[in-house]
């Protein structure tokens, strides 16, 4: 009996190791990158960096301009994605559904960039301008398969029990969903649509295709328009250390505003 539990008590230590190796391996490189992006860009971190236009070295127009495009996309794509993934979870026992679900995971492992021409060919043609709406429907394009796929996997956590409990008592199939399936899986709904607006927040290659780049602030929907991974992408390939510089209090800024969202909702949504 005592060797049979040394046994399995060794077992879990090892176990319990590996799995804290692995975690610190994972965290290094991240560690690594924040370390770099805030040594290199919080030193250019001014008012003027942050308010002003590219021709006085800031980058004003790019922070409206993603700020823009992130709640364009969002408004766009969110909606989408949790009422396909809810279709998929609770209805989608049919060859309808198990067909969205193969186009899904398709589009989920599209190159952005191939997102980036196809709606160049189709809506920057088709409006003979690069335009934050063109932008920002790309970046649905992203959005829309994450937030589906993570719905759907949330929605299929929530325990079977709980659905036929209420039913049980009569309650519609579509208010089951609403009033019981939903709550309780809030949080992974929030973690997948979390995750999908990081990704787009980051995106450069559908941008480079849509938005073109503006070094001016907002000046309408139909417009080219600025945004940060475009700048930094930019910003990059400049040979001008002050430039690439730019680039990296750029870089800084986007991870601040991904981590300033994350921390807003998580604190916003937060159960009592």
């Amino acid at each position: 009996m005592m060797n049979s539990y040394g046994f399995r008590k060794l077992k879990n230590n090892l176990f319990f190791t590996l799995c804290a190796i692995c975690v610190i391996i994972a965290i290094i490189p991240l560690a690594s990158i924040l370390f770099e992006v805030t040594i290199r860009g919080a030193p250019q971190l001014s008012l003027t960096f942050l308010t002003g236009t590219s021709a006085n070295g800031g980058i004003g127009p790019a922070i409206q301009g993603t700020i823009i495009l992130v709640c364009l996309t969002s408004a766009i794509g969110i909606p989408i994605g949790i009422l396909s993934g809810i279709y998929l979870s609770e209805f989608g026992n049919n060859k309808y559904a198990q067909n969205l679900r193969a186009i899904n995971n398709i589009i989920t492992q599209f190159p952005s960039i191939i997102i980036g021409i196809t709606i160049y060919g189709i809506i920057v043609l088709t409006l003979s301008s690069y335009s934050a709406i063109a932008g920002a429907i790309a970046l649905s394009f992203i959005l829309i398969p994450i937030v589906t796929r993570t719905t759907e996997e949330s929605l299929k956590l929530v325990p079977n029990t709980l659905r036929e409990a209420s039913l049980a008592l009569g309650v519609h199939n579509w208010r089951t969903t609403l009033n019981i399936v939903l709550p309780t899986a809030k949080n992974g709904l929030l973690t997948g649509t979390l995750l999908a607006v990081a990704r787009i927040a980051g995106e450069t290659a559908p941008l480079i295709m849509t938005i073109l780049g503006n070094r001016y602030f907002f000046q309408g929907l139909n417009q080219p328009i600025a945004a940060l991974p475009l700048e930094i992408y930019k910003n990059a390939l400049q040979p001008y250390p002050e430039i690439q510089a730019q680039g990296w209090g750029a870089a800084l800024i986007l991870i601040l505003i991904v981590l300033i969202v994350n921390i807003t909702v998580r604190i916003a949504t937060r159960s009592k």
